[in-house]
């Protein structure tokens, strides 16, 4: 947004002048118009929606006879930790169905996203999910995003279940108060009766954590372990390392300043992994969290929004005064952080004992669609099983699915129901197609520049026949394609990245690793999509020739480093 002589951009003065996010939302919801205006847009973010249009169809004539953009919406649904029960997920799938373009996809953040709502049927869309006790209200816009958490119900283990405590707690406390999204999307515009999600009186006006204009940027918070990283702690702008002795959690060191969203021709942007900051008891992590979020809040930039996220902030005042100004908002000091590496990442597909006598079961959802296509019946698949063995849901970090709390003769009915809709199991599926994730792109996404979630399918298919030929079919390691530098799918800590740059171009990325501790580098900008693979098939080779036992491949990227992997690639296209 653009920059205003008082010294904030636009997009803050919109927010001060909303009335807590109301703006003139109610109005242009009954305007007639299918689209909302520009300042309206940006609020309506807030609410978990965004205005997008099908770029597929630009130009094209609609069935109002003109041609132009066709606008539907995206609505996102805040899930902490990712937890659902079955009746919630199944509610969902008749949403899509209803009210959207048939899919539900499965997030990233571990939340859900429907597309292509109309705007006549966007207050329906909203409405429905909070009569699930589901919201969208924070899933976008400047404020606490989704909280993620280890999705894995390991009861034998009690530390999951207190991480999932943690991630409703703190959704729970870092939630905007506004009753805006109340009186907008759950009370009946017609009789003015409604039901509040979770029950209780109507929130205040006051907003105690966000103010008026709530944050300067959006802001990300993951909650993982040192033994499962599944949620990429490093990428967030608040990590918390759960650090637990005899099954209970004592507290966390608190990773700061993470991020991955840049725009590659301004240089003041960057990705960033977050810093070990301090540790914190268990006992005071709400009120670090909060010092944590005011301090963005009061200091964040909110001039320029290409330099808003909280990793410029820690970027431009270095870790000791960031930590002193937390500390001033905590009040009192803080420990150091303990000397806990990341040593694990799991994904927590296929057969699982949970410790208490039950299973899950993690089902691989390619690029995070849940849709019906051509002998594909994912989405039945995933119904019939809601409906008839009533599992807890839970959506991973890598947009999958995991099924809980089943018992052991249920198995086979779960394999049975997948088998009949032609839904491989995630046994069935490839290691790279496993380790692999997009983002939405083209054509809804607004910012897309190339495409990524319709392409990486065939990628990935061309990578198994070349992998398997070279006897590396079983190595593991992350694929991550986002069609533009927003990093959506957090390509900048995979061991390859694919990252829209120019049409049907991408930057490769290479030396990251499943861990999630290590920022990659460029191997080599703008590659055409078809070249992607002969770009990598030389680097395997010298991988399988020369990596020393337990390294990894972006480990061995990461050790030969870039002139060390052009180097022989020239010396390999010289010997032919």
């Amino acid at each position: 947004m653009s920059k205003r002589t008082n010294g904030v951009s636009s997009s803050e003065d919109i927010k001060a002048s909303s009335a807590y996010l109301r703006g003139e939302i109610a109005e242009e919801l009954r305007d007639g118009n299918d689209k909302f205006g520009k300042e309206t847009i940006q609020l309506l973010k807030h609410h978990g929606v965004y205005q997008q249009d099908d770029r597929d169809l630009r130009g094209k004539q609609g069935s109002n006879g003109k041609s132009g953009r066709h606008y539907s919406f995206m609505v996102r649904s805040k899930v902490p930790g990712g937890k659902l029960t079955a009746d919630q997920m199944r509610a969902q799938l008749e949403i899509c169905d209803a009210l959207g373009n048939g899919t539900l996809r499965l997030t990233t953040r571990q939340g859900t996203q429907f597309h292509g709502v109309v705007k006549g049927d966007l207050w329906e869309t909203i409405h429905r999910i909070n009569s699930h006790q589901m919201s969208t209200l924070a899933a976008c816009g400047d404020v606490e995003r989704n909280i993620m958490c280890c999705p894995a119900p390991i009861r034998r283990d009690p530390v999951r279940d207190q991480l999932q405590n943690w991630a409703d707690r703190l959704a729970d406390h870092l939630a905007p108060r506004t009753p805006a999204y109340h009186e907008l999307w759950i009370k009946d515009p017609e009789t003015s009766t409604s039901q509040r999600v979770g029950g209780g009186p109507p929130p205040p006006i006051e907003e105690p954590i966000y103010g008026p204009t709530y944050l300067p940027r959006k802001f990300k918070t993951g909650i993982g372990l040192p033994e499962d990283n599944c949620v990429d702690l490093h990428t967030h702008d608040l990590g918390l390392l759960a650090l637990h002795d005899d099954g209970v959690i004592h507290g966390f060191n608190v990773i700061v300043g993470g991020g991955f969203g840049n725009t590659p021709s301004a240089e003041k942007t960057f990705p960033a992994l977050g810093q070990a900051m301090a540790y914190v008891s268990s006992d005071r992590l709400m009120d670090l969290v909060t010092a944590v979020v005011k301090v963005q809040r009061d200091f964040g930039n909110r001039a320029d929004r290409k330099v808003a996220r909280m990793k410029y902030l820690v970027a431009d005042w270095g870790l000791t005064k960031f930590r002193a100004k937390v500390e001033e908002y905590f009040g009192g000091p803080l420990d150091n952080p303990f000397d806990v590496p990341i040593r694990g990442y799991e994904d927590h597909l296929g057969w699982n004992e949970q410790g208490d006598g039950r299973w899950w079961y993690g089902l691989n959802v390619e690029n995070g669609r849940i849709k019906d296509v051509d002998g594909f019946g994912l989405k039945s698949a995933v119904r019939e099983v809601c409906q008839r063995l009533q599992p807890g849901i839970r959506i991973t970090p890598h947009q999958s699915l995991l099924f809980t709390d089943l018992e052991e003769q249920q198995q086979k009915t779960l394999e049975q129901i997948f088998h009949e809709h032609g839904v491989p199991l995630s046994e069935d599926i490839s290691t790279v197609r496993r380790w692999s994730m997009a983002c939405v792109a083209l054509p809804t996404c607004g910012l897309a520049i190339t495409e990524s979630e319709r392409v990486l399918p065939g990628l990935i298919d061309q990578l198994e026949r070349e992998l398997t030929a070279l006897g590396l079919d079983h190595e593991k390691f992350t694929v991550r394609m986002t069609g533009c530098p927003n990093a959506c799918a957090r390509p900048y800590n995979a061991d390859i990245g694919l990252v829209g740059k120019a049409k049907g171009k991408y930057t490769l990325f290479l030396g990251g690793r499943r861990l999630g501790d290590r920022l990659n580098f460029i191997y080599k900008d703008l590659v055409p999509l078809e070249q992607i693979i002969p770009e990598l098939l030389p680097l395997f080779t010298f991988f399988r020739d020369t990596h020393v036992n337990g390294e990894t491949f972006g480990d061995f990227c990461h050790r030969q480093g870039r002139n060390g992997l052009l180097a022989h690639v020239g010396e390999h296209q010289a010997e032919v």
